[in-house]
């Protein structure tokens, strides 16, 4: 409830250096004082709150609620606030608790949707890809928008979706949430501010939203600009980042002279020094060093080396080319692509590769360079300590805090869409077996070279991989259930959803069947998805049934591959299988471990115990900062999960070993 000003209180504002264009449009509420306000110009229409608590200014720093020196047009202030030094305040709504010192403006010019509905051209720099960014952005919404530009109906309809959202959006009054603190900033134009959002030291914001939480506040620091931006929940932006046209998901980090051009950075990536460019990142994209470019490429799971380049500009048409790095792979020290290229999922690209080339289907590989050749070692990344120790990480640094959780994000190492890649490798390495004379050193394929004594070794790599996750399905139905007839069994194994060998992709993090994505798409299109949050909903609700079709397919790709019918199977099919599951699980296990022996060798201790006289100084400096082999937490954790594999083994083969013939 507000009132008019009495006499007296436009008496003492007065008296205390304020001044307004008409006293009778500014308002205050019921329980009004004017101590504290000072040196204060007012224009238009203005509501002010009850200045007589305190404000947190910063952690342990509390002072007495104050609105001095300011000049503030059409605004309406919020309960216990701290204005000091502000240049311009104009057209704002302010919640209670906010902090706005020593600031140069903070204004709405005209009507803003404050960045909603901006579009921005991701992974293909010369057009046809643009991306209406919004502050309910998600990664799979974002991926049907960006990819699927070929069904033009769909983006018609997902458009209008997006356009009628950014409606509700615009407006000629921007917010600042309460409890927000903005301080020695320079200038803030036409952006709104969420709840418990800290500016500090920015130079400049332009249209745009912060998208900040009390559960997951965002941090904007020092010298950071941006401009027509959105930033989501639990982010941090600092150290002279420039952001320009570019979409920010949930606890993503950005810093370090970073700069980034018509760019989306999805939940939880990281991007310091270096510079991005039309580039299309999903969750976990990092990129942590100087001297590296990321340029019009689709990237998820990824992590960049130092000097990581890429060239999509061939002096022709322009900058029309663009790359796909498939989830969780990573690019060394100085690598260099040349788009178009795609990088099979979990894949290593080194060295400076001048030419194209298309490695989807051989997930899991080193790519290198030899003789000027682009050579790929295949499933050699299956094994490695590095590629166990991603898959475990990733679900531990989710830094998104807040209850809505927009990017829906599938950690699992194998899956259906990556044991699909794998299978197709090993059938593509069988031909490359049988076709490639034994005269020829390399097999080519798709712009890659393969060793030919290469071929076979890498398949039975693949097929291991395969062997023990469609294996491990059956085992872990098996494992916790209790059943004393075989009868039982089947109707535990079957599975709850019809699926045959269905086609499953990666929308930019999250692992679908196609077939779910192409009814969600249909929906779309005929209009029975309405809004956004509803497509939203029907992305949700195909990854909670994502585990159960994962079964269902693995149980097809069971019968497909190896002839295992659980409708039909018998008590000595299932010992076999749960006993083959043991030993390549383990077996599997045991060469992840044999790579990690690599990290406590000899090669590894050069440079410790530098002024020692033997290996005993050197040994001793070694585990004092490395540790050992065995106390190695992670080394620990895979002992440990050889113990369960043994344990579960045990406990399944007694039960089964207990049924009727």
């Amino acid at each position: 409830m507000y009132r008019q000003l009495s006499q007296a209180e436009i008496e003492i504002l007065k008296q205390q250096g304020c001044v307004a264009e008409n006293w009778e449009n500014v308002e205050v509420s019921i329980s009004f004082s004017a101590e504290g306000i000072s040196n204060v110009r007012f224009a238009g229409n203005i509501k002010l709150g009850t200045q007589r608590g305190k404000v947190q200014i910063d952690e342990g720093i509390l002072k007495p609620a104050t609105i001095r020196n300011c000049f503030i047009e059409n605004c309406t202030i919020g309960e216990n606030v701290f204005l000091s030094n502000v240049g311009s305040l104009i057209n704002y709504k302010l919640g209670n608790q906010v902090v706005i010192e020593n600031v140069g403006s903070v204004v709405v010019s005209g009507k803003s949707a404050f960045g909603n509905g901006h579009e921005i051209e991701v992974l293909n720099e010369g057009g046809g890809r643009e991306l209406p960014v919004f502050d309910k952005l998600s990664a799979q919404i974002a991926y049907l928008l960006v990819i699927y530009r070929h069904n033009s109906t769909l983006i018609e309809k997902l458009k209008k979706l997006v356009s009628k959202y950014v409606e509700t959006k615009r407006s000629i009054v921007g917010e600042i949430g309460e409890n927000s603190i903005i301080q020695h900033t320079k200038s803030i134009k036409n952006v709104k501010i969420g709840p418990f959002a800290k500016i500090i030291g920015a130079s400049k914001l332009v249209e745009g939203t912060i998208d900040s939480k009390q559960e997951a506040p965002v941090y904007i620091g020092e010298e950071v600009v941006a401009e027509d931006f959105i930033v989501l929940s639990g982010s941090k932006i600092d150290g002279s980042a420039i952001l320009t046209s570019t979409f920010v998901g949930q606890g993503v980090k950005i810093g370090r002279q970073f700069s980034a051009e018509n760019t989306t950075l999805f939940a939880n990536s990281e991007a310091f020094h270096g510079e991005a460019c039309s580039v299309f990142a999903g969750p976990y994209t990092v990129t942590h060093h100087k001297s590296t470019l990321l340029i019009a490429g689709m990237f998820s799971f990824y992590n960049a080396g130092s000097g990581s380049n890429q060239s999509n500009h061939m002096y022709k048409l322009g900058p029309i080319h663009q790359g796909i790095v498939e989830r969780g792979s990573k690019t060394g020290s100085l690598s260099y692509m040349l788009w178009p290229c795609r990088v099979g999922a979990f894949s290593v690209v080194m060295n400076k590769h001048a030419g194209n080339f298309d490695t989807t289907e051989l997930p899991f590989s080193y790519i290198s360079v030899s003789d000027g050749k682009s050579v790929l070692t295949p499933a050699m990344n299956l094994f490695t300590v590095g590629t166990a120790r991603d898959s475990k990480k990733w679900p531990t640094r989710d830094r998104r805090t807040g209850s809505e959780k927009l990017d829906l994000i599938s950690f699992e190492l194998f899956n259906p869409y990556i044991i699909q890649k794998i299978i197709d490798g090993s059938e593509l390495l069988n031909k490359l077996h049988e076709t490639t004379p034994k005269s020829k050193e390399f097999a080519k394929h798709k712009g890659v070279h393969i060793n030919r004594l290469m071929l076979r070794t890498s398949k039975r790599y693949y097929d291991l991989a395969v062997n023990v996750f469609l294996t491990n399905q059956l085992v872990e139905r098996l494992k916790d259930k209790s059943y004393s007839s075989l009868h039982e069994i089947i109707k535990l194994l079957k599975p709850a959803v019809e699926s045959g060998c269905e086609k499953w992709i990666d929308l930019l993090g999250m692992i679908a069947e196609k077939k779910a994505i192409n009814n969600l798409i249909e929906l779309v299109c005929n209009e029975e998805i309405k809004t956004v949050e509803n497509l939203q909903n029907g992305f949700v609700k195909i990854q909670k049934e994502s585990a159960e079709r994962s079964y269902a397919w693995s149980i097809a790709k069971l019968k497909a591959l190896q002839n295992i019918d659980v409708s039909q199977i018998s008590k000595q099919e299932l010992i076999t299988i749960v006993s083959d599951w043991k030993t390549n699980s383990i077996k599997f296990k045991n060469m992840i471990l044999k790579d990690a022996e690599k990290e406590f060798d000899q090669l590894s201790r050069i440079g410790f115990g530098i002024d020692g006289d033997d290996d005993t100084e050197n040994t001793a400096d070694f585990e004092a900062i490395r540790g050992t082999y065995t106390n190695n937490s992670f080394i620990i954790g895979l002992k440990n999960e050889i113990a369960e594999i043994d344990s579960t083994y045990t406990t399944v083969i007694k039960k089964l070993e207990k049924l009727p013939e």
